[in-house]
């Protein structure tokens, strides 16, 4: 054995420089962080010394690596045998949750040891999870009526809606198959179907104190939808997308969100297995297209009320509702999984307050304006159910008191009455 002590990329240019080594064995797995886009043979990265990777388990899984080292009896680190299923640095390695032996007598945790974990899927549950600073922080736009510096001041987190379809879906796809609801085939009308999802996740999002920056409709076409995924992946700290998912040659959602990331479809044998037993013998063609899955970066929410789990891939939620009651359920069900997996901030949600007036839009104007300057943390909008309807003024934000103060302050501005609250 060799020791290098130097970091990791340099102490690799000394070996490499010293020895005429052109190609190295690594015990990368396709669901490593590092794996994305690798092969069983994959040339360095770009910017490091060159050589080939070579993935002799890439396609192992959890359980086949335990198989291998328990049959071949092939000596590994003791702390596998105390609770700990991935281990990395000392700040981020903890014993995974799920192999606790329960002890009433209140006594020292003890652990099952890694073999016996039973979802190879949560072998990273042993790692401490950190929830990063909202990356549109970094920002200097304006997000929802609100400066990022006031967002940020806030511990405001931000989220994306992007609705797949050409004529927004809301029915169809494949979850029609699997609720045995009918399947329609609409003719290409562009903007025909009603979205009535985008406002419904938006107020849900707005209940758990989450800011959405944007409510986006992109075509059904592979790199329409990877095009937006991008953009809005790295400027929020979540991103929800829902339409475009099933069999259909038009279900380009998925694809779409694997391309945004730079990674290839894969099949996933856990979600394969849900679909067959779902679906059974109505699926025809090649079953595996739909378990289709984006390589590496994919996790499955499982929830007991859900025939199929919901996809995550990094920040971004795949939703397959098709309706709001499915919406309903499925939010109800991905706010359970991602608080059990650790992974979801509950903010203090938004509170709003609504004014009605008879006034009309230019003598509101300049008071609304210097009010939006004087209360910056505070969302102010207006607007109008008709032309001739009241003008509407909502204010919108996290704290009552200063909602409240902001609307007196307007009202100060003309003849008491001129204003009403409404719900």
């Amino acid at each position: 054995m060799d020791i290098l002590r130097l970091d990791f990329k340099s102490g690799l240019e000394a070996l490499l420089k010293a020895n005429p080594i052109r190609a190295i064995f690594l015990g990368v797995r396709i669901g490593d962080p590092t794996a994305v886009g690798q092969e069983q043979f994959s040339p360095s990265s770009p910017g490091w010394p060159p050589f080939m990777r070579v993935n002799p388990i890439l396609d192992w899984s959890y359980r086949d690596v335990w198989a291998f080292l328990l049959v071949c009896k092939v000596r590994y680190c003791s702390l596998y045998d105390q609770g700990y299923t991935s281990i990395g640095s000392i700040h981020d390695t903890v014993p995974n949750a799920l192999l606790c032996i329960r002890n009433d007598n209140n006594s020292e945790q003890k652990f099952r040891p890694a073999y016996l974990l039973a979802d190879g899927r949560l072998e990273r549950s042993g790692r401490v999870k950190r929830f990063s600073a909202p990356v549109c922080g970094k920002l200097s736009s304006v997000c929802n009526g609100l400066k990022i510096e006031d967002l940020n001041s806030n511990n405001m987190l931000t989220t994306s809606i992007i609705a797949v379809g050409d004529e927004i879906l809301n029915r169809g796809g494949y979850f029609g198959i699997l609720t045995n609801m009918p399947l329609h085939i609409h003719k290409l009308r562009f903007g025909t179907v009603e979205d009535k999802l985008g406002s419904v996740l938006c107020r849900k999002l707005h209940s758990i104190g989450w800011a959405t920056s944007l409510l986006a409709v992109t075509r059904n076409d592979i790199d329409s939808v990877a095009e937006e995924v991008e953009r809005r992946k790295s400027t929020n700290d979540m991103v929800f997308i829902y339409g475009g998912v099933g069999p259909l040659h038009s279900d380009v959602t998925v694809a779409g969100v694997a391309k945004a990331f730079g990674v290839r479809m894969a099949p996933d044998e856990e979600f394969e297995e849900h679909l067959r037993h779902l679906i059974g013998e109505k699926c025809t063609g090649d079953k595996n297209e739909m378990a289709q899955l984006p390589e590496g970066i994919t996790e499955l929410l499982h929830h007991e009320q859900l025939p199929v789990p919901l996809i995550k891939c990094r920040n971004v939620i795949i939703l397959t509702a098709t309706n709001v009651a499915e919406l309903d359920l499925q939010w109800h069900c991905l706010i359970d999984s991602l608080k059990s997996n650790g992974d979801l901030v509950l903010m203090a949600p938004f509170v709003s307050k609504c004014l009605t007036t008879t006034l009309s839009d230019v003598e509101v104007a300049q008071p609304l304006s210097k009010l939006c300057l004087q209360f910056p943390d505070i969302y102010i909008g207006g607007y109008r159910g008709s032309r001739k309807g009241p003008l509407m003024i909502r204010f919108e934000g996290k704290d009552l008191s200063r909602i409240e103060a902001a609307s007196q302050s307007l009202c100060q501005n003309f003849q008491p009455g001129a204003f009403s609250e409404t719900e």
